[in-house]
């Protein structure tokens, strides 16, 4: 069964530009959903996870990280194992 991926963007971010190349590279399907303008979102994330940037990654609800972590994941060769 398919993991289920989240990622909370900004629309100019280029980090969050970077994650979901890779993730589309990867063929991970993903919801994206965009926060922009949605402060209250942010802190509540922020309050959840502890990180006060996007892009915000959760598999099956888990928080991974950022586009760093997953960057780092998949040089370490372990993308598929988290994503898929």
């Amino acid at each position: 069964m398919a993991k289920k991926v989240v990622i909370y963007t900004f629309e100019t971010c280029p980090f969050c530009k970077r994650a979901k190349r890779l993730l589309n590279n990867k063929g991970i399907d993903f919801k994206e959903i965009e926060i922009s303008d949605d402060d209250a979102k942010l802190d509540e994330l922020e309050q959840q996870t502890g990180c006060s940037t996007v892009p915000q990654i959760f598999v099956n609800d888990k928080f991974i990280g950022g586009c760093d972590d997953i960057i780092q994941l998949y040089k370490d060769g372990k993308f598929d194992e988290v994503f898929k």
